[in-house]
């Protein structure tokens, strides 16, 4: 008897051995990894429980405007049933915000306009590793390589110029042209822009910390003027009070909208690999400290899902990054642009552009 009590247990052991054998050739994603989000629909695989609906509430941190995303967050909690309150702010001072508040911020997800705001804030690791099936919706030029943000849409940097004003000839070939006499005076830029700030970030980070120094000087010199903005930029060179700016390419068809397509300003891409024409993202991430992470994927994931991309696409002009959603036909293609080759992750460094900024007289 006692010798067959212990074959009995034997084989128990053995059976329970297999059975944890084979959960773990199956289920593959307990060591760590992400949750996915929920479906819209609520879908799940046949036997299994579904996994509950995200609900509830969230608090959004935008750095993009009002005006350019809040018809789409009133959309998706139309859609989803779950109530978005959303801070609106500068992307630089959101960043620095959520750096203050660290673990105590009410914040559950972060949206900026550019990656250089999402790097901050990911370096101080105050943003959760995004699952993979939500990243991988995105190409890898437009996330982060450690997870911790994704791309919602794409945006290239130009040189905006009037027609009517600069000779082909006389175009620029690169944002260093920008500092030659001939444009003294005649130069628009927004140096308390986030994206303008990715920007310098970039030059630094391509032509070096010295020659981003004497180009933003030398700017200085040639009498660079300051707008509040990219779109007043794009308006004063459409009307001819400058010649040239540096904005992002959407502006120009933002102004189309009100203005009509018959317009002097004209976007220029410089040449292939220049700084001067920078793609980079509006993108969100999860804030680690958020009490509803469910809700937080599902508002992230719905932001790349099709009517979001659309809405990208129809209203804002940018380029979607999402694959099979196409750009507006009036844009030169993504495929087709020559940005220079640099991890958008790398223009996290936004302390030392500032500093910079300030340093060479830019900011005060």
């Amino acid at each position: 008897m006692r010798q067959r009590r212990l074959l009995l247990l034997l084989v128990s052991a053995l059976i329970v051995i297999a059975i944890a054998g084979l959960s773990a050739a199956c289920g593959g994603d307990d060591d760590g990894a992400a949750t996915p989000p929920p479906t819209t629909a609520g879908t799940s695989a046949a036997g299994a429980t579904p996994s509950p609906k995200p609900s509830g509430s969230l608090t959004v941190y935008s750095g993009r405007t009002e005006a350019l995303i809040k018809p789409l967050i009133e959309q998706f909690q139309a859609d989803s049933g779950i109530t978005v309150n959303v801070k609106y702010g500068d992307t630089t001072q959101l960043a620095a915000l959520l750096i203050e508040e660290g673990g105590k911020s009410p914040a559950d997800v972060y949206v900026a306009q550019d990656a250089g705001g999402l790097g901050a804030v990911a370096a101080a690791g105050l943003l959760d590793s995004l699952p993979a099936t939500l990243l991988e919706k995105v190409p890898a030029s437009y996330r982060a390589q450690n997870s911790t943000w994704v791309g919602l849409s794409a945006r290239a940097r130009v040189i905006v110029y009037n027609a009517g004003l600069v000779p082909p000839a006389d175009l620029p070939k690169s944002y260093k042209d920008l500092t030659d006499p001939k444009w003294k005076g005649q130069v628009g830029w927004a140096p308390t822009n986030a994206s303008f700030q990715s920007f310098v970030t970039a030059i630094r980070r391509i032509d070096g910390d010295a020659a981003a120094e004497k180009w933003l000087k030398e700017m200085v010199a040639n009498d660079a003027k300051t707008f509040p903005g990219n779109l007043p930029i794009v308006e004063a060179v459409n009307t001819g009070e400058i010649k040239l700016g540096l904005a992002n390419h959407y502006y120009l068809y933002q102004l189309m909208k009100t203005a009509g397509d018959a317009l002097k300003a004209k976007n220029l891409f410089t040449a292939n690999g220049d700084a001067g024409s920078l793609v980079n993202v509006a993108g969100a991430g999860v804030v680690k400290s958020t009490k509803n992470k469910a809700a937080a994927l599902a508002f992230i994931q719905y932001m790349l899902g099709a009517a979001a991309q659309n809405y990208f696409v129809e209203q804002t002009y940018e380029y979607p990054v999402v694959a099979g959603q196409a750009a507006d036909g009036r844009l030169k293609p993504l495929a087709e642009l020559k940005p220079p080759a640099l991890d958008l992750s790398k223009l996290d460094d936004l302390q030392k552009t500032l500093a910079t900024l300030r340093s060479t007289g830019v900011l005060k």
